[in-house]
């Protein structure tokens, strides 16, 4: 094939990723609140990769000045130029980033939310995410004041035993109803019902803890002191 005959070389960027996700309705946007991915399956970021082993949300994910050089350089250029090519962009535009020392460099676009950013990012979130999908519909998201929490969030995923390899798969979980739902929300990834009518451990990321907190230290103690409730082989 023609793409087979081509190298394509890219520059090898380092520094600390971000995320940042955007709501657009063809002209305004709104911003979420800057996430961070944990990719490597082991504690203190070892191991293989995965598809992500948690997420955090915190003012040290991408400061004001920034932000604010992100969305000059790369978000409001991205939304005109597709005004600008006949396909205003309407939904959630995800920027993968990369903070190197010459400036904040775009790694990649999705057209979704992510996961599990969205976790993280989305229990922040005070406004009726319903009226953000109209009004990104609609064209009116500029008229819309998009509301968050202050403070932090933590999504830690629990995945099953051998993942992102071949992994152990079916075991029944304990302990969801453990859980104080008041602070902690757990996001279903990789589960079924069990036959006892609760659920069992199916897939290889399996369950998305998630808490919010005013700093990041007490969101991540809610997310781990909920995982020491749930149990499966």
């Amino acid at each position: 094939s023609e793409a087979a005959q081509r190298v394509v070389l890219e520059q090898a960027l380092t520094g600390a990723e971000a995320s940042l996700l955007v709501f657009a309705d063809g002209h305004d946007y709104a911003l979420m609140p800057a996430a961070r991915d944990h990719k490597r399956i082991g504690e203190n970021d070892t191991g293989p990769n995965t598809g992500g082993m948690g997420t955090i949300t915190d003012s040290s994910v991408l400061n004001k000045s920034l932000e604010d050089r992100v969305v000059r350089e790369i978000v409001e250029p991205t939304l005109a130029g597709a005004r600008d090519e006949g396909f205003a962009f309407k939904g959630v535009l995800f920027l993968g980033l990369m903070l190197t020392d010459d400036g904040p460099k775009l790694l990649e676009y999705n057209v979704r939310f992510g996961d599990p950013e969205t976790q993280a990012i989305l229990i922040r979130l005070k406004t009726d995410l319903l009226s953000i999908f109209e009004s990104m519909y609609r064209g009116t998201l500029g008229g819309l004041d998009v509301g968050w929490s202050a403070g932090s969030s933590a999504c830690v995923v629990a995945a099953n035993k051998g993942y992102p390899g071949k992994y152990e798969s079916g075991a029944d979980i304990e302990g969801l109803e453990e859980v104080d739902r008041d602070r902690v929300q757990v996001f279903h990834a990789g589960t079924s019902r069990a036959a006892n009518g609760g659920y069992s451990a199916t897939g290889g990321r399996v369950l998305g803890v998630t808490a919010a907190a005013a700093d990041l230290p007490t969101a991540l103690d809610l997310c781990y002191q909920s995982l020491g409730k749930i149990r499966w082989q």
